[in-house]
């Protein structure tokens, strides 16, 4: 009998978690399909694009959950009353039928369950996926920051023309308009980098996390700092090169830049010069720690 009442107390949370997660499965399981659907094939809005690092993101967030299953068993089952604010906001967001709301009630349930099942403990434990879920799941932000891009949209297009000229081509630029050979090439808001800065910065904390050093408040402002520049150096040189294909009358170059698997490519190859980077700076941190210990003894 006494076995037997164990095996009962053990499987009756299971069976809930079970039942939790079935329920959670059947809500949102369409919803990160048609993320996916979109950021792979760019069959979703404009907007909703920026955070194709969820692909990245989302199953990361979902490996370390699982990592701090034993972590999140051994912590004492603690009620935060915030969790049941949070779950009525999350079903409300849900019901409402909004885009804009339906997203949003994903990591909103996510972190009132949290709260509710292991109080602000559990809500710290599971903190960082959490964070990779928010900064993943598609908002308006992209929209409602586009009109303040254009300073950025008039640097990038001046600096393009700037590059072209030096190597002899008769460019003209007026604000964020670049003519080549009477052909114009506007830098969008949606050209600006706003995306591949979105991604940078999103992959940045990955990285941070991954290696620890996230915890480190100078590796981890000179690790962002420096990513930023890259990233919008590098948005540089690629409409720099959008606007030489453009024109020159490469349109075959341009839209494989601009729309096909060239700028996925060109995403992914400057996304890996942050790896050596973070290492770079981690060394170069430690050396300096080394140096001062030594000092100091």
């Amino acid at each position: 009998m006494a076995l037997q009442q164990q095996i009962k107390n053990r499987t009756t949370p299971q069976l809930f978690n079970i039942a939790i997660l079935g329920v959670l499965v059947l809500l949102y399981a369409p919803i990160l399909l048609h993320w996916l659907n979109g950021w792979l094939y760019k069959s979703i809005s404009i907007e909703h694009e920026y955070f194709s690092h969820g692909i990245i993101g989302l199953p990361f967030a979902a490996y370390l959950i699982w990592i701090n299953r034993k972590k999140w068993q051994r912590l004492p089952d603690t009620t935060n009353p915030l969790g049941a604010v949070l779950l009525l906001v999350g079903g409300v967001f849900y019901l409402s039928g909004v885009t804009e709301w339906v997203n949003l009630s994903f990591p909103t349930i996510l972190a009132a369950l949290c709260l509710w099942f292991k109080g602000i403990r559990g809500f710290r434990l599971q903190g960082f996926p959490l964070l990779l879920i928010i900064l993943a799941t598609p908002t308006a932000l992209p929209y409602l920051i586009a009109p303040y891009t254009l300073p950025l949209q008039n640097f990038i297009a001046g600096t393009a023309g700037f590059i072209l000229n030096q190597f002899g081509m008769e460019v003209t630029v007026d604000e964020m308009n670049i003519y080549v050979g009477g052909r114009i090439v506007e830098v969008a808001p949606y050209c600006a980098g706003l995306k591949m800065l979105f991604t940078t910065l999103y992959v940045s904390l990955m990285l941070l996390f991954w290696t620890d050093a996230l915890s480190s408040r100078r590796t981890t402002t000179w690790f962002l700092s420096v990513a930023i520049i890259i990233s919008v150096i590098a948005n540089i040189i690629r409409n720099t090169l959008l606007t030489f294909f453009h024109g020159t009358g490469r349109e075959g170059a341009f839209q494989w830049l601009h729309d096909g698997w060239g700028g996925d490519l060109y995403s992914a190859l400057m996304l890996l010069l942050l790896v050596p980077l973070l290492n770079r700076i981690n060394s170069y941190f430690s050396a300096v720690s080394e140096t001062q210990e030594e000092g100091n003894n």
